[in-house]
């Protein structure tokens, strides 16, 4: 618990400044200041002394979808603040009324407020400054709350989210228990001091990956700035991520879900019952709602609406098999999300989507970041500069940022830096950033990650469980509403089969629009038309699911060398052991061979391993580094997991093997 010594003033280069009085604070993007109001002053057990600015923004400062008119001297009184430091103050500054403003000769200094702000539905009414200002009533939490509360007002001018005379939902619904228990975890401040210790442990190594990107930014670096700015807006964020989801959320943000995605929908009178099934099976179409990921979808959900709401940073974690709906429950969340916003019931925020199978290199992911921020392009060291300097430093132009990291494995480097930062900023007073990321492997931070960077990400992670037959009978289902192209017996067919290799829904969507294929072939080949369209039954389900696992690669598979086999069992669980889809030929080699003593099997050598790999290469069923020929070479499967399952399913041999 820290212990704070609250300030009613403070000197700053031999002026004192009060609680309540309006300042000029220095601006690290441009030359002209910002403008706030010292709303709290206070001495952290450390010593130094800090201050939350309220502030007082132009025009250019706003979020505004709707121009407002507005004389270039006006700011608007704003709920937005900020932790800053007393350095940053330059001076004082002279706010007066309208009225006032019209009677006072004007200077440089001089500026005219009579308007509040509410950031969060953008809602614009009037004040009286004066009153306000001169009896110190801008301090007074009561008088506070009915100036930015969330009922009807008289609207002045335009809004920013076009929800100024809508009463918000939020504001006739019972409180929520979970958020009374956020209240009470955002008045614990935890010591600065762990955090500090944890970034001067950590010290990464310049292992050549990362191209000295991240000097600049080392965490001991960070550790020395975090010791002399203890921010207990950092532990709040922090304690956010403790916070157990609401559930209240749930039926209401699902009926929003539903009202948030109007999607540009296809005509489909025109259509034969083939053609339409087809358009809802495919793996790119959005479905109205994602069945069997309502609870998912309202814990996540629950985490970003009241990080957003609170202006907090936060990490979440988002792990699970491929095809059981992580990207698209989250992406389903951020459009709900958005269209809260519209509604005007939490601040704007922006959406960046940052996936690492479409990068070259993991360095090009603070490329990207930047470019998405700030819409300039930038080296990777570059960016990364820019990027630390951005989330760094106090603006009062800076909205939320909510950042989506897919397959994060292929982020991690040597020296993990990259990762690090990602999941450093968060914690930063003035970051306002949100990062979700996702992979494939539940326990990724632990195996591949140092603990100071994976202490990084807290305790808010969510496992997606792969689908179970009857989920993937209520998905396929939804998405035929309707549609009587299918039998019933056919569509259980399909999620039995799916469900016993891999769960993945993608596939159990490709199986079916397969099928459909077949039966409209069928249907074209018939040479008397049929009075009723025929339907995909059980046997064509089983004709598309042989079809499907009869690839040439599964082919080849059943009928390779046991060792061959072997390999790639072996490749396989060295995968899943590190959590990464690419290991070296020395981790391979020792499973390969591990598993050959346990089944009595002859074990080869090394340089045999290293042949087995280049034919299985040569075969493209593996994916192998051509410059390094040692046990150091880089491999990565370069078919299916779940393929591997059913070519070796048959096989009593590797039944055993799999098993153990």
């Amino acid at each position: 618990m820290t212990n704070k010594v609250l300030y009613k003033s403070v000197w700053v280069n031999g002026l004192e400044y009060t609680l309540g009085q309006a300042v000029q604070v220095r601006s690290a993007a441009t030359d002209d200041p910002y403008f706030a109001i010292i709303f709290k002053l206070w001495e952290n057990e450390q010593g130094v002394k800090q201050l939350v600015a309220r502030w007082l923004l132009r025009t250019n400062e706003m979020f505004l979808k709707t121009p407002v008119a507005a004389d270039p001297k006006e700011i608007f009184y704003s709920n937005a603040d900020d932790l800053i430091t007393p350095d940053m103050i330059l001076g004082p500054l002279r706010v007066v009324s309208r009225d006032q403003f019209a009677k006072t000769a004007q200077d440089s200094d001089l500026r005219m407020c009579y308007r509040c702000f509410e950031e969060h539905s953008g809602r614009i009414t009037e004040i009286d400054w004066e009153q306000l200002y001169t009896k110190q009533q801008l301090l007074d939490p009561q008088k506070d709350a009915e100036l930015f509360s969330r009922k009807d007002k008289k609207v002045t001018t335009g809004n920013a989210n076009k929800a100024t005379t809508k009463r918000s939902r939020g504001s006739t619904a019972k409180p929520d228990k979970s958020n009374e228990r956020a209240k009470r975890l955002r008045a614990e401040e935890i010591s600065d001091e762990e955090a500090s210790t944890e970034d001067e442990d950590f010290k990464a190594s310049d292992d050549g990956d990362d191209d000295g990107i991240e000097v600049a930014m080392t965490p001991t670096a960070r550790a020395k700035r975090k010791r002399s700015i203890a921010t207990p807006r950092r532990s709040r964020g922090k304690r956010l991520q403790d916070i157990a989801t609401p559930t209240a959320v749930t039926a209401a943000m699902l009926k929003r879900s539903s009202r948030a995605k109007k999607l540009e929908s296809i005509d489909e009178s025109n259509m034969s019952i083939y053609e339409a099934a087809r358009h809802r099976l495919h793996v790119s179409a959005v479905p109205d709602a994602l069945p069997c990921r309502e609870d998912e979808f309202a814990e996540i959900y629950g985490h970003l609406s009241m990080a957003l709401s609170e202006r907090n940073s936060m990490c979440m974690y988002i792990s699970g098999v491929p095809g059981t709906g992580k990207t698209a429950t989250v992406l389903e969340v951020i459009r709900t999300l958005q269209q809260s916003v519209q509604d005007g019931e939490i601040p704007d925020f922006q959406f960046i989507e940052l996936n690492g199978m479409k990068m070259t290199e993991p360095a090009q992911a603070y490329t990207q970041l930047w470019q998405a921020i700030a819409s300039e392009k930038a080296t990777p060291k570059h960016a990364a500069q820019l990027l630390e300097k951005h989330f760094s430093t106090p603006s009062p132009r800076r909205h939320s940022y909510v950042v989506l990291v897919d397959e994060l494995d292929l982020l991690v480097t040597k020296s993990q830096s990259i990762m690090y930062n990602f999941f450093d900023w968060p914690h930063r007073p003035h970051a306002k950033l949100i990062v979700v990321a996702i992979a494939n492997t539940m326990d990724l931070p632990e195996r591949m990650l140092h603990h100071k960077v994976s202490s990084r990400l807290g305790l808010t992670r969510i496992n997606f469980q792969p689908y179970s037959h009857q989920q993937l009978m209520a998905i396929v289902q939804s998405r035929l509403e309707g549609c009587m192209a299918f039998d019933a017996d056919a569509i259980e067919l399909c999620a039995r089969k799916i469900s016993a290799v891999s769960g993945d829904a993608r596939r159990a969507l490709d199986v079916c629009r397969r099928a459909v294929e077949m039966v409209e072939q069928d249907q074209l080949q018939t040479k008397k038309p049929a009075k009723q369209p025929l339907l995909v039954t059980m046997m064509v389900i089983d004709r598309a699911v042989k079809e499907m696992y009869a690839s040439g690669h599964i082919s080849f598979i059943q009928h390779a060398s046991m060792q061959q086999k072997v390999f790639l069992v072996a490749l396989r669980a060295a995968i899943r052991k590190a959590g990464v889809p690419q290991v070296s030929l020395g981790d391979v080699v020792f499973i390969h061979r591990q598993l050959c003593q346990m089944h009595q099997l002859r074990v080869p050598s090394h340089d045999q391993c290293a042949k087995l790999c280049a034919q299985l290469s040569a075969s493209r069923c593996v994916l192998a580094e051509s410059s390094i020929l040692d046990v150091h070479q880089q491999v990565r499967l370069a078919v299916a997991e779940e393929d591997i399952t059913v070519a070796l399913r048959p096989d009593p041999v590797f039944q055993k093997i799999t098993s153990s």
